[in-house]
């Protein structure tokens, strides 16, 4: 005897509504308050660093590498690549990843704001307010489990590609620009 899954393809989907509305939303206030916020032009804890552009600079980089960890991780936990990395550094990268990202977050929006008087600091400032709403959305479809396969890696994907031009369009930019100052 076979067993059949009763579930609609669309009753997968659905599931994902919420999450998807969710994630939305936060790219939005985060876009809408980073406008209409005057920002200060000034930070708040650089304790280490000579300035607020190096901090940010070396922690988005910290994100950076340890997203890699998390697609490697991800990868092993999917099973595509022949070796087993235990889900806990899966977790705990994304978690440092994460935690990385929230100082700059808070620079940026607080300090700068959300800025579009330059391509690369408006492609900038459009894929924080991406990161955070696709994270989100990953995080609340993470307990789904009426949603479809392809959900998890999509949303990781997007979240990776989003910190991966992140990357580019500030830690790259200030390595080629500046050099590698702290």
């Amino acid at each position: 005897m076979t067993t059949t899954d009763h579930r609609s393809p669309s009753r997968g989907a659905t599931v994902l509504l919420l999450p998807l509305l969710i994630g939305a939303l936060v790219a939005l206030a985060l876009g809408v308050y980073g406008r209409a916020h005057t920002p200060t032009g000034f930070a708040v804890g650089v304790a280490g660093f000579s300035s607020a552009l190096p901090m940010k600079v070396w922690l988005t980089t910290g994100s950076f590498v340890l997203a890699i960890v998390q697609v490697v991780s991800a990868l092993s936990m999917w099973g595509r690549l022949g070796v087993t990395i235990p889900p806990s550094v899966h977790r705990w990268s994304g978690r440092l990843a994460f935690a990385l990202s929230i100082p700059v977050a808070f620079h940026c929006l607080y300090a700068l704001g959300f800025q579009y008087d330059v391509a690369r600091v408006l492609v900038h400032s459009f894929l924080g307010c991406f990161f955070y709403g696709v994270f989100t959305a990953k995080m609340l479809a993470l307990p789904k489990r009426d949603a479809p396969g392809w959900t998890l890696p999509v949303l990781g994907g997007l979240t990776f590609a989003a910190l991966v031009g992140l990357w580019l369009t500030s830690s790259f930019w200030f390595f080629t620009a500046v050099g590698l100052k702290v």
